[in-house]
C-alpha cells in the first residue's frame, strides 16, 4: 500500500472518472480541524463552515463534472453528538453535489461490514483513511489489490443498498430516538 497524503490525497478527488465513494463506520472522529466547529454545535453558537469550503469545493468540481460522490456513515443508534453533528453538516455536502445515505449500526450483521473506513474510486482503487492516535488524519493508505477492491465493492454494494438517503433518515425514529 502507498500512503497518499496532502495533494496526493486531494489529487484523487479532481481524478477518478465515475464514481467516488466513502464507508465511514466510526461514531466519533476527533480531527483537529473539526474541533472548534464541533464545539460550536455543541454550544449552539453559529458555524460560518468556512473550515468546510475546500471539501465541498473538491465536491462541486467533480459532480458538476458529471461524476458520482457518494458517501454511507454507519452510525449507533441512539446517535452521539458527533452523529448529530454530522446530520447538520452532511446538508452541506449535498448542497454541493455529494449523496449521503445513513445506516443505523444494528441493521447490518458486523462480518458483512468493514471495519475501516474507505474511499473507493471508479470501483479500481480503494484508499483507507489513516488517523494518528490524537485524531488528527494521516492520509490515506492506497491499494488496488484485486481482493481487496473486490472486498470493498461488495461491503459498499451491501450497505449502499442498506442504507437510507439523508432526507429520508432525518424523518424515522433513528433520528428522533
Amino acid at each position: 500500500m502507498e500512503l497518499l497524503q496532502g495533494d496526493a490525497f486531494d489529487a484523487l478527488f479532481r481524478d477518478f472518472e465515475r464514481d467516488a465513494f466513502h464507508l465511514e463506520v466510526k461514531d466519533t472522529y476527533r480531527t483537529p480541524d473539526e474541533s472548534g466547529p464541533f464545539r460550536l454545535f455543541l454550544t449552539g453558537q453559529h458555524d460560518d463552515f468556512a473550515w468546510f469550503q475546500p471539501w465541498l469545493d473538491l465536491v462541486r468540481g467533480a459532480t458538476k463534472a458529471g461524476r458520482n460522490v457518494r458517501r454511507a456513515r454507519v452510525v449507533t443508534v441512539p446517535h452521539g453528538d458527533y452523529t448529530r453533528w454530522g446530520l447538520t453538516v452532511a446538508e452541506h455536502n449535498i448542497a454541493a453535489g455529494e449523496s449521503v445515505r445513513w445506516l443505523p449500526r444494528h441493521l447490518i450483521n458486523p462480518d458483512e461490514l468493514s471495519a475501516d473506513d474507505y474511499w473507493l474510486f471508479d470501483d479500481e482503487l480503494v484508499v483507507f483513511t489513516v488517523f494518528e492516535p490524537d485524531g488528527r488524519f494521516v492520509g490515506g493508505a492506497a491499494t488496488t489489490d484485486p481482493v481487496i477492491v473486490n472486498y470493498c465493492i461488495a461491503v459498499r454494494d451491501r450497505v449502499w443498498q442498506a442504507a437510507i438517503p439523508h432526507h429520508r433518515y432525518l424523518e424515522t425514529e433513528y433520528v428522533t430516538a
